[in-house]
């Protein structure tokens, strides 16, 4: 015998466009996250090592604030299921 399939819930319109908040802000930090990784690694071999510093702090700032975001993503997500 199969166990039984847990059920979908339908989820409500303020909840889906929380969801689509959270995930639009994970994909635009991501973007910049990427540029400011590239610009960094270009730096090692381009600029002098003051400026290295600077893209690299950029990046580390921006690396934060993705990770933030995935973490609320995550959080939101966590409690929908409880909540539903």
């Amino acid at each position: 015998m199969k166990p039984a399939a847990p059920r979908q819930k339908i989820l409500s319109r303020r909840t889906i466009g929380a969801l689509g908040v959270l995930e639009a802000s994970v994909q635009e930090l991501g973007t910049h996250r990427s540029e400011a990784l590239r610009l960094f690694l270009a730096s090692r071999n381009a600029t002098t090592l003051m400026a290295q510093r600077e893209f690299w702090l950029e990046f580390s700032w921006v690396d934060q604030e993705y990770r933030a975001a995935v973490r609320r993503l995550a959080e939101f997500c966590a409690e929908t299921v409880i909540a539903e």
